[in-house]
């Protein structure tokens, strides 16, 4: 189990470092941009605000981020730029291009001397990391590989939007070998985590480039999925929003994201971020990599250079890069979380950075990060943490003002902070739910017109992983819009349509819900609850979300859907199941 088999040498790719792909590329998708809306923008409001600039946009997932297609003849420069400063929006930016983080192969025969330096082995007496799924975003993963095949779970394609998640170019199979290839099979590599789930996720043509809309797409389906680690192997992605509110998505449902830090060899001046794991790459002496990049962003550090993984042809090659360094470290976030399932992914994070090796300047470092990743010593500080949080978040409205006076779309800003993290803020107003922001910042767009002119009670509750909820002072403003609507006291109509009342269910089971309501499809938002825990939000007539009740306790469980309108008049039903 503890050494590395290498059943035969491959032919080495020729793929050239990424020298010239910057974290800020300069490259990016004609005639498309990213934007994050506020949370409770409305559909109709944020169409028209689009339709000024000749756009169109396209949600993503559940979430508040969407892709905008904009209309031949118009600049997404300029229009980026003006959106940007636009209220409705959290950010705008451009769709840049993403290169793999890889340089070329090292032609030579070698062992997985990075397993031991890792101390991989102690790590396994422990756990494999069965039970964990890591999400491969990526170029595909060769589905016949013997060394991958019964690792594999069903993906998708973002990049031809279809389910053939096969690899058209090699860069993802090398990587997913790094963090999940089967081991202790007595043939092939082993691999850091050769036990856990691999969801392939492609994000990137046959020259393995791949664009953010791609990567923020693939994180929020593997989130929705399940997933509780994604890896992305691509240069820059720790510089885009749309990347990090798709992350921050992620750990809202209990993931983490690892990204490789780029092989730019330069200090890439990339902000810090707290909604991923960007790691730069070591070799066998502990030395940074000569051509990783660096800087303040970098959160660990990992081995990258030399490292042997499946490839694409079925045989087996030797790859170097940040893009090995982050699976690696992807696949030791999978054995911290299969080691102690209810451990917070907040607390495997933080235990992850405090087990490492500190290298270079002590502390955190612009080369190393917290460390080089230790496995053995990882696992043992997630076995022994204490998993019991009692302590619930804070919150407080910092704008409008309290008395203010508003009218048509409320901008709503709120401040959250928690011990371990917060995971998301619900906004209620006359004590009536009005939206969720699963992300911070945390910052509402809320419609005035849906209640009566008067005053309005503005109150935000944050809570925690661990279910810990704790509400904000109220804020009293006053409504004064022209022509404000009647009432609406109408509640909308909700049915689960699967699973049927009474039901047995195993292994993945697909929940559907469906709504409507007098005001129309677009005012309604529905949520989903299993056994009292909210697992998945979204808009509109339909709800669907892909249930995995493997881990579940023999018994009855009950599925809960809720559907409020946009004057948050709310109904739910309940279904009960059987395991």
């Amino acid at each position: 189990m503890k050494r590395l088999l290498i059943a035969a040498a491959a032919a080495m790719l020729c793929l050239c470092a990424n020298t010239g792909a910057l974290a800020q590329s300069n490259e990016w998708a004609k005639g498309r941009l990213l934007v994050q809306t506020r949370a409770g923008l409305p559909s109709a409001e944020l169409a028209k605000i689009l339709k000024t600039h000749g756009g169109k946009a396209r949600r993503i997932g559940s979430s508040d981020l969407h892709v905008v297609e904009l209309e031949a003849g118009r600049s997404e420069t300029a229009v980026q730029a003006l959106l940007a400063h636009h209220p409705a929006f959290k950010f705008a930016e451009l769709d840049r291009r993403a290169a793999p983080a890889l340089v070329t192969n090292d032609p030579y025969l070698g062992s997985a001397w990075h397993l031991g330096k890792i101390n991989a082995g102690q790590a396994w007496d422990v756990t494999q990391g069965s039970g964990i799924t890591i999400a491969i975003l990526d170029t595909g993963i060769s589905g016949s590989h013997p060394d991958l095949i019964a690792r594999l779970v069903p993906g998708w394609n973002f990049y031809d939007n279809n389910s053939d998640t096969s690899d058209v170019h090699g860069h993802g199979t090398a990587v997913a070998g790094a963090a999940a290839a089967t081991s202790n099979n007595g043939a092939g590599v082993a691999s850091v985590a050769g036990a856990a789930k691999l969801l392939p996720v492609r994000i990137a043509d046959a020259n393995a480039y791949a664009y953010w809309s791609t990567v923020a797409q693939g994180l929020t389906y593997a989130a929705d999925q399940g997933a509780r680690v994604a890896n992305i192997s691509y240069v820059g992605v720790a510089a885009s929003a749309s990347v990090q509110s798709a992350a921050q998505y992620m750990r809202s449902k209990g993931g983490l994201v690892v990204v490789a830090a780029g092989n730019n060899g330069i200090n890439e001046n990339i902000v810090p971020t707290t909604t991923m794991i960007p790691v730069s790459a070591t070799d066998g002496a502990d030395l940074l990599a000569s051509w990783s990049s660096y800087g303040t962003f970098v959160a660990l550090a990992a081995p990258g250079v030399g490292i042997w993984t499946t490839a694409r042809s079925g045989g087996y090659e030797s790859w170097s890069g940040t893009s090995l360094a982050s699976p690696v470290t992807a696949g030791v976030v999978a054995l911290m979380m299969a080691a102690k399932p209810t451990l917070a992914n907040s607390q495997v994070e933080s235990l992850l950075y405090s087990s490492s090796v500190d290298l270079g300047s002590a502390g955190r470092d612009i080369y190393f990060g917290y460390g080089r990743i230790n496995a053995a010593a990882a696992v043992a500080a997630a076995q022994s943490a204490v998993t019991t949080d009692t302590t619930a978040p804070s919150a407080a409205i910092s704008a409008p003002a309290a008395l203010a006076t508003v009218s048509g779309l409320v901008p709503i800003n709120v401040t959250a902070t928690d011990n371990v993290g917060v995971t998301r803020v619900e906004l209620r107003v006359n004590g009536v739910l009005a939206s969720t922001d699963l992300s911070a910042p945390y910052q509402f767009s809320w419609d005035s017109t849906k209640v009566a002119n008067g005053s309005a009670s503005l109150v935000a509750t944050a809570f925690d992983a661990a279910g810990n909820g704790k509400a904000s002072s109220s804020v009293s403003v006053n409504v004064a819009n022209i022509s404000a609507l009647p009432a609406d006291t109408v509640a909308p109509n909700v049915t689960i349509s699967s699973p049927a009342a009474g039901a047995v269910v195993a292994g993945v089971v697909s929940v559907k819900l469906a709504a409507s309501d007098d005001s129309g499809a677009a005012g309604i938002t529905q949520s989903l609850y299993i056994d009292g825990a909210l697992v998945s939000t979204g808009t509109g007539a339909s709800l669907s979300y892909s249930w995995n009740t493997r881990k579940l306790a023999a018994g009855g469980h009950t599925v809960q859907a809720v559907a409020r309108d946009a004057a948050g008049n709310s109904k739910s039903v309940t279904v009960s199941v059987t395991k």
